[in-house]
């Protein structure tokens, strides 16, 4: 099985209260593929970067084991930057430039040899540009979507034409309540569901995720780091890692899908502890592993005692 990932590769800047980063390797599809390949042999990348995109980033994917063939290049044009400072709480953040570059254009041409994609994730993207790749996948698996405030407010119509094609939909809390106009994650969630999405994943940054499937609600817990350097690319590596382990189980069900959220979360714990994606490639399946079990000895919960009735 294959996964593939479109989204934007990019040149972050990054200020935070412990220290900053200039010009890092950033993006939803570098994160993404860098996580997800980890579980899967055959990742492949939609994006486009400028002429000034460096051969180092490019090297960095491709021995990553990410499949490039779909990367475009504008050798004219100027990679995709944005600039951001997060605060002490880093849920919140600040966005101090961005300049779409290349990106303002782009228009995806899908290699012939990624058309039988198994999964796709649809990286943090204009709404017609997510429809445009899926138009052309022949019948992919599963479609895992992204998206955020801006599409929200800005393409409603749009987005919501695009959430009819979308299996599992990964977005945060503050996105989900704009999303559907309620403040009630519950309900949002319900109302979300209706729009498409069977499966809806909402990240609470430090407090953990929650899986909205038909009739059961699943809350996995975020796990506790001494130090967080960069939360960029968390949720994007978030879904690198759900993907991966869907890829891995080849099924789609109430087990794989709670595991999955908790791999999701054992990337996100790990891209969040250095500048860029530099965490993700330095990773073994040990360090995988010990990370996931971690996450199970966090949420275990011991066997309840039954509540008995008291004595007259």
């Amino acid at each position: 099985m294959s996964i593939l990932a479109v989204g934007t590769v990019a040149f972050d800047s990054i200020d935070t209260p412990f220290g900053s980063a200039e010009r890092v390797l950033g993006g939803s599809a570098s994160y993404l593929t860098l996580a997800a390949r980890h579980f899967c042999d055959d990742v492949r990348l939609v994006g486009v970067v400028g002429g000034d995109f460096p051969a180092e980033y490019r090297q960095i994917l491709a021995d990553g084991g990410v499949d490039l063939r779909g990367l475009e290049v504008e050798e004219d044009g100027e990679t995709f930057f944005w600039h951001g400072e997060y605060h002490y709480d880093m849920n919140e953040r600040d966005t101090l430039d961005t300049q779409l570059n290349v990106l303002a254009s782009f228009d995806p041409d899908l290699p012939d040899a990624y058309l039988d994609s198994d999964i796709v994730c649809l990286g943090n993207l204009e709404p017609e540009i997510q429809r445009t790749v899926l138009d052309q996948v022949d019948d992919p698996d599963l479609v895992i979507a992204d998206t955020m405030n801006y599409w929200i407010e800005n393409t409603p119509d749009s987005l919501r034409e695009t959430l009819r094609l979308v299996d599992c939909l990964v977005i945060n809390d503050a996105e989900a309540r704009e999303l559907v106009d309620d403040p009630n994650l519950v309900r949002a969630a319900d109302k979300i569901r209706d729009l498409g999405p069977e499966t809806l994943i909402i990240k609470k940054g430090e407090h953990g995720a929650l899986l909205f499937t038909d009739g059961s609600v699943f809350s996995a817990p975020a796990y506790p780091l001494e130090d967080i350097q960069d939360p960029t690319g968390a949720g994007d590596a978030f879904a690198g890692g759900l993907a991966g382990h869907l890829h891995r189980c080849e099924a789609v069900d109430q087990t794989s899908l709670r595991r999955a959220v908790v791999y999701g979360s054992v990337m996100a714990s790990f891209v969040v502890e250095r500048y860029g994606p530099d965490r993700l490639l330095d990773l073994g399946p040990s360090d995988i592993t010990d990370r996931a079990q971690s996450f199970q000895d966090l949420a275990a919960i011991p066997t309840l005692v039954p509540l008995q009735k008291q004595p007259a």
